[in-house]
This record gives structure tokens, sequence and C-alpha cells, in this order.
């Protein structure tokens, strides 16, 4: 049995594990799904004054307030902007970390930057305070309208704040596994940094590189095959295997 903790994206909820989270579930492991405030089920806590910080506070709370220990950490597209910021306060309790078709930061970086804009000027009084989403699109036109309802403008200072990390990633004392969704468009929203990250993760020894050939709604299109890799690789870490690059 696996503790998982899965970290949904930007302009979106829980929800879009809810298939992940329920195979995982009948294969035994413990599965939790937090909601990041001001989107999802928690939208009507939604102000200017939330930000990255705000969230990385939503996982780490849970994580903590459950005492969660020995856990594989996912985040998926923004939420590897969020995972990354909780290990300044619970990389202790990380045994495995999934970026799944997410943003990987280096201390220091923010989303805008790591989708090459960099300004950080502090928000006008006039200034728009909500970003709408990007079109994305489901495979299957039920799960498309599913997740079409429930997506929401986000707050636009999650984009904005830079992420701590007190360490260089590559070198905190748990395995990294990069997920890269390869059936997007070269184009699409954020196409060039989740490239980057997995080129990062191809190209390092301290990294395990994975592909699933699916657009970015992973989760949504391939649950089954998602879930699967997913145990395959907690089972990789529990017995202690070298899951190869490739």
């Amino acid at each position: 049995m696996t503790t998982f903790v899965l970290v949904h994206g930007a302009w979106s909820g829980s929800h879009g594990f809810r298939h992940v989270r329920r195979l995982l579930a009948a294969a035994g492991h413990v599965v939790f799904t937090p909601s990041l405030t001001g989107i999802g089920e928690r939208a009507h806590l939604v102000s200017p004054q939330v930000s990255l910080s705000t969230h990385v506070a939503d996982v780490t709370n849970v994580i903590l307030y459950e005492d969660l220990v020995d856990i594989v950490l996912v985040g998926f597209s923004y939420g590897g902007v969020v995972v990354t910021g909780c290990l300044e306060h619970v990389a202790d309790r990380v045994a495995h970390l999934v970026y799944l078709d997410a943003f990987v930061p280096d201390d220091g970086d923010s989303v805008e930057r790591l989708v090459g804009r960099n300004d950080h000027q502090p928000m006008a009084i006039r200034d728009r305070w909500l970003v709408p989403g990007p079109p994305r699109r489901c495979d299957d036109p039920a799960e498309d309208a599913f997740m079409a309802a429930r997506r929401g403008e986000h707050p636009r200072r999650c984009f904005t704040e830079p992420v701590r990390l007190l360490a260089p990633l590559d070198e905190l004392p748990f395995s990294r596994t990069y997920i890269r969704a390869t059936a997007d468009e070269p184009d699409a929203p954020g196409s060039a940094a989740f490239d980057a990250a997995a080129l990062r993760a191809k190209s390092s020894e301290a990294w395990q590189y994975r592909e699933v050939a699916t657009n970015h709604m992973v989760a949504n299109n391939r649950p089954e095959e998602l879930a699967t890799l997913l145990s395959e690789l907690a089972d990789g870490r529990r017995q202690g295997d070298d899951v190869p690059h490739g």
C-alpha cells in the first residue's frame, strides 16, 4: 500500500483526478487529492490575495495534519510549482516526487517566467487579477463537458509569485519522475516548458522519465494507464529498483 497525494492544475480542481483516485483506491492505496483555494470546489474562496503560497499551504497542511509520511507526491501542470514549493516544509515526508506534464521550477522561478513572461511588477488597482484559462480538450465528449463546466478563472498571483526551494531539486533525498504527455501540439499552452522539463529528466541520472501518448489532460483521457504507471513507480520505490530512463 502506498499513500498518494495528487495535486491538480490551474483553472481546475481535485475532480480532475476523480477517475485516478478511484482506481488507486481500488488497488489498495490511500489517496489524497487536496483542493486548492479559489478554484474547483473552493472557488467561493477566491480573492486577489490567493497566491502560490496559499496553494503551498493548502497541500502542506493536508500532509502535516494527516501526518502523512513516505508519500508519492504528484503535481500536475501548475501543480508542479505547488508541490515544489511544498518541499521546504515536507521534503522529509516524500519518498517519490512525480511531475505529471508539469512545470518544474528552480528556486526563484514562477509560472510566468517558465512560459517566457517576466513581468513581476505589483498589480495596479485596475489590473485584472483573475486569469481566464486557455482551452483544453478531453478525448471523451462527456468528460470534456464535465471538465469544461467546472473550469473557472485563476488568481494571477499564483503565476507571478516565485517558488522557494532551499536546495537544488536534483539533490533532495527522494526519487523523481517526469511524465510527459506526448500528443499535445507544439504550440499548446505550456508545451515548451514541459518539453524542457522532460529533456531535463531524460538527461539526468537523478530522474526517471515516462511518456503517455495523449494530450495534456492525462488523468481524464488515460486514467487506467496513469493509475497503473503510478502504482508501478510506487512498487519500484518500495523494492528499491532502479526504474530505467526511456
